[in-house]
């Protein structure tokens, strides 16, 4: 088993080496419109970082993403367990997922700008792609608890509450840890191209799409580098919350 120490240093030189095969296809480029540094994009965080209007940016999406990430989370808990001890249900909102599974997300950034407008795109976007992650998980979670366990609560008549902290909660654990895993980054890579195509104001997606338009390439890689630190730093707090409310108490 590799140490902790060993294991930070092998990330360090890994990520050391794309810096500079990076900073060196920037250098034989030698067009910053087309490919700027990492030095370069460091420099376009740090002024950007200066001013309010970052700010407003970042924490605006960061709002309207992560709302539509917990809308949809416990929107998908809660629809599963229902599918899971009512069948029916499952039945009757299985059209509705297969929807939100298939249909493509620009069609639906469409549909939401036109029903709701710009402000609120992000938000519905990132629920409507994180719901059926989190909706299929929690049923097929439900689903895996150990029969035989649950057969005999039902003989000894453990209380249902016994029943959900101790059997179903450490089946369920594993399938939630694994949607978000994969929702999370889902509900970021929707989101902001939902915020570009409806540019609402003060958000990231607007400052992209500006980017763009001005051909700023340093800001465009400084919006990018600052999407995946913040979609990082989202999931990991959300694992950490996860897996501290699946682990066992005494």
């Amino acid at each position: 088993m590799e140490s902790r120490r060993v294991r930070l240093v092998k990330k360090a030189a890994i990520l050391l080496f794309w810096l500079v095969l990076w900073q060196g296809a920037s250098l034989w480029v030698g067009r910053p419109i087309f490919l700027v540094g990492p030095w370069e994009t460091l420099a376009a965080i740090l002024r950007l970082s200066g001013t309010g209007a970052f700010w407003h940016a970042v924490l605006s999406s960061l709002a309207r993403i992560g709302f539509g990430f917990a809308m949809a989370f416990c929107g998908g808990l809660f629809c599963g367990s229902l599918a899971y001890f009512w069948p029916f249900f499952g039945e009757i909102l299985s059209p509705v997922v297969t929807l939100m599974k298939t249909i493509p997300v620009a069609s639906f950034v469409i549909l939401a700008l036109i029903w709701a407008g710009a402000d609120n795109l992000s938000l519905i976007i990132s629920f409507l792609v994180v719901f059926p992650i989190i909706y299929l998980n929690t049923a097929a979670g439900l689903q895996s608890a150990d029969r035989q366990l649950l057969e005999m609560s039902r003989v000894y008549r453990v209380k249902c509450l016994d029943r959900i902290l101790h059997i179903y909660r450490p089946a369920l654990a594993p399938y939630l840890v694994s949607a978000c895993q994969v929702a999370l980054g889902m509900s970021w890579k929707s989101g902001i191209a939902a915020e570009v195509i409806g540019t609402p104001e003060y958000s990231i997606g607007e400052n992209l799409y500006m980017a763009k338009v001005f051909f700023t390439t340093d800001e465009l890689f400084a919006w990018t580098a600052v999407i995946i630190a913040l979609s990082f730093l989202f999931e990991k707090a959300v694992l950490l919350l996860l897996k501290a409310a699946a682990r066992e108490r005494p």
